[in-house]
């Protein structure tokens, strides 16, 4: 009889584990990993961490009753330097989250780690559409944007407005590539041609021999697969050469709200970019935007920086629903919940880790346009998430069943 009282105790002991919440370390600990010095801080870095403190504090500075901690780092775009520090940061330092890591190479990288540690991973920063691929992992989301949401965007209005033959200038990385191959995909079914491209080095300075290139290729659109520092060199050197001039249009597949102001609205004036997020959308994204600006010396947020704060608060609500900070628990929870905050209504994050968002076709404003120093763009189109993005089934990550 006692041994079946103890049974009993111990049974209902087991069954009632998963109800307590179990929390490693006694914290949860994120770590926001991009670039804070190189062509990406801009539209990345400092503000991220400004994003990721905000969502912390917005979601009241404890989860389960253990207090949340964050930490951040430059991977200085380099796949070495931050697979060491994400490697680092899960042995020793115990952190649960990584957060933004722009620069798909690096990206990937780190995947590597966090899929072998079964850590969180949370992509707002790179492009590379493979994250939902063939390189998809259990504890991965691409939240922000990818390579074939902005190429579906903005090459099929090109197209569309008589921008029928293309010229890539890309970067010689992953997520460049795929912008070009997206691109190229888009544009061929449209009824464009690519007669041609031109690959150039990470952190660029001087285009002037791509650009002769692109310039000589007579082709009506010249698509820019880079982003950041790259881009805005690319843009102002064509400007010097006179491409626009000579009739020419450009096209920013991954372009950004601080890449248009670096380059300056008498310059980028015209210009067609498509994006998950703008400041000046509405009420909501305009009262969480106007806070971000006051922390963070009065600039506008990218839409990296406004994903990693939604990044950051659905983890840990879902942290807070599943009871646990585990990592494969966690990223299941994430995709059970709906993701909702001031730039999501609703959405959700598919079996592959895509979260499907609606994006936004903007043009960039001519300098008259403009009512103060952050108001750059008029939006064109507001493109519904399941026409935005790669059909899961087209991507054939590993994660999800093929019929």
């Amino acid at each position: 009889m006692r041994y079946l009282l103890a049974t009993c105790v111990a049974v209902a002991l087991c069954a009632a584990a998963p109800a307590f919440s179990q929390v490693s370390n006694d914290v949860v600990k994120i770590g926001v990993l991009n670039d804070q010095s190189g062509l990406y801080a801009d539209l990345s870095g400092a503000g991220s961490t400004v994003a990721a403190k905000m969502a912390v504090e917005d979601f009241g500075g404890t989860v389960l009753g253990k207090p949340i901690e964050l930490i951040s780092a430059d991977h200085q775009n380099k796949p070495d330097v931050g697979s060491t520090i994400a490697r680092r940061w899960i042995d020793t330092e115990k952190v649960d989250a990584i957060v933004d890591v722009p620069h798909s190479a690096t990206a990937l990288a780190v995947l590597s780690v966090t899929r072998e540690k079964q850590k969180v991973l949370l992509l707002s920063g790179p492009a590379y559409v493979e994250f939902t691929g063939k390189d998809c992992s259990p504890t991965t989301v691409h939240w922000t944007y990818d390579s074939y949401a902005m190429a579906n965007g903005t090459a099929r209005a090109m197209v569309k407005q008589g921008g029928d033959s293309w010229f890539f200038l890309t970067g010689d990385n992953a997520g460049s590539h795929s912008q070009e191959r997206e691109a190229t995909a888009f544009v061929q079914k449209a009824g464009g041609t690519v007669v041609g491209n031109v690959r150039h080095p990470l952190n660029t300075s001087d285009f002037s021999s791509y650009l002769l290139q692109a310039q000589q290729s007579k082709a009506k659109v010249i698509g820019l697969a880079n982003a950041g520092g790259d881009t805005v060199n690319a843009i102002k050197q064509a400007n010097e050469f006179g491409l626009v001039q000579g009739g020419q249009k450009l096209a920013g597949l991954l372009m950004f709200i601080t890449d248009v102001k670096a380059v300056g609205l008498d310059q980028a004036k015209g210009l067609v970019i498509t994006d998950a997020f703008y400041w000046d959308t509405d009420d909501r994204t305009r009262e969480w935007s106007r806070r971000f600006m006051k922390l963070h010396n009065g600039r506008a947020p990218t839409s990296i920086q406004a994903g990693v704060y939604g990044a950051v608060l659905h983890y840990l609500k879902a942290v807070q629903a599943a009871g646990t900070d585990e990592g494969i628990a966690v990223t299941a929870k994430m995709k059970e919940l709906p993701v909702r905050d001031f730039f999501s209504d609703d959405y959700r994050i598919r079996q592959d880790g895509r979260l499907v968002r609606d994006m936004y076709l903007l043009q960039v404003k001519a300098p008259q346009e403009s009512k103060e120093p952050w108001d750059i763009f008029k939006v064109v189109a507001r493109i519904p998430g399941d026409e935005a993005y790669r059909p899961m089934a087209e991507g054939r990550c590993p994660l999800v069943k093929q019929d």
